[in-house]
C-alpha cells in the first residue's frame, strides 16, 4: 500500500501492528497468512496481483515523489486505485518499457541476475561505430569502478554521416550500464529506449500510457536464452 521508506516511517511511529502488538522494527518477520498485520487499527489483506507494462517517457523519475519537483512515473498512473513499484530503474534520460507491480516475488525474479533475464535497448549514439567497437559490446566491456560487463548481442539498425542507430541485449543490470558501455568504446549516447524485456515486447503502447498483463505476457517477461 506504499513505498518502503514510508512503510518504515508508519513502522517507527508505532502505526503497524502484528498479531495485536506494536512493532516499531521494519525488520520484523512477518509470515503472510499466518500473522496478523493492523495499519491504524485496519487490517490489512493480501492484495490481487497486478503487473503493468508503461512506456516512460524521457524526463521522467522512476520513483515515488521527488524532491526537486520532478515528474515521476507514478503522475502516469493517476488513475490506477491499488499501489504498484516499478521493478527496477529507467533513469531520467531513458525511455521505454518498464514493469510495475506489486508482487515483490515476481519483481525479485525479474531483476535477478541469476535469471539472466535479456533486456533489449534501441540505441542512438554520437559518431561511427566500427566492427571493432561492435565486438568490443559483445565480448564485455570495462565501464570503470572496477567493473566488466558479461557478453550483449548488438545488431545495428542504420547510420548517417554522424551517428549510429543500433539494438543493444544485455542480461546484466548495472547502474546506467548501457550508457557506460557506449561511453567506454568512444561513443556517447544521445537517445536510449527499452524495446523488450525478455520475450515481452513494448510493442505500440503510446509515450506516457500503460497496458495491464495477463498470464501469457508474464511468462514472456521471463523468458530468457
Amino acid at each position: 500500500i506504499a513505498s518502503r521508506t514510508t512503510t518504515k516511517e508508519w513502522i517507527s511511529e508505532g502505526r503497524v501492528k502484528v498479531n495485536g502488538r506494536v512493532i516499531r522494527n521494519p525488520d520484523h518477520w512477518v509470515e503472510t497468512g499466518k500473522d496478523v498485520v493492523h495499519l491504524d487499527g485496519r487490517k490489512l489483506r493480501t492484495e490481487k496481483k497486478i503487473y503493468l507494462a508503461l512506456n516512460k517517457p524521457t524526463g521522467v523519475v522512476t520513483s515515488h515523489g521527488d524532491r526537486d519537483g520532478r515528474p515521476t512515473v507514478y503522475d502516469y498512473l493517476d488513475k490506477l486505485n491499488q499501489w504498484v513499484f516499478p521493478v527496477g530503474r529507467l533513469d531520467m534520460d531513458t525511455s521505454g518499457l518498464l514493469i510495475l507491480t506489486n508482487d515483490t516475488e515476481f519483481g525479485d525474479r525479474l531483476l535477478s541476475p541469476e535469471s539472466k533475464i535479456p533486456k533489449t535497448y534501441y540505441v542512438k549514439v554520437a559518431g561511427l561505430v566500427q566492427p571493432a567497437e561492435y565486438r568490443q559490446l559483445e565480448q564485455g566491456v570495462d565501464i570503470g569502478e572496477d567493473e566488466v560487463t558479461g557478453p550483449a548481442q548488438v545488431h545495428e539498425v542504420r547510420r548517417s554521416e554522424k551517428y549510429t542507430w543500433f539494438e543493444l541485449t544485455i542480461t546484466e543490470g548495472r547502474n546506467r550500464q548501457v550508457r557506460r558501455m557506449c561511453k567506454a568504446i568512444g561513443h556517447p549516447v544521445l537517445k536510449l529506449v527499452r524495446t523488450r524485456i525478455g520475450g515481452y515486447e513494448l510493442g505500440k503502447i503510446a509515450v506516457g500510457n500503460y497496458v495491464k498483463l495477463a498470464g501469457p505476457d508474464i511468462a514472456r517477461l521471463l523468458e530468457s536464452p
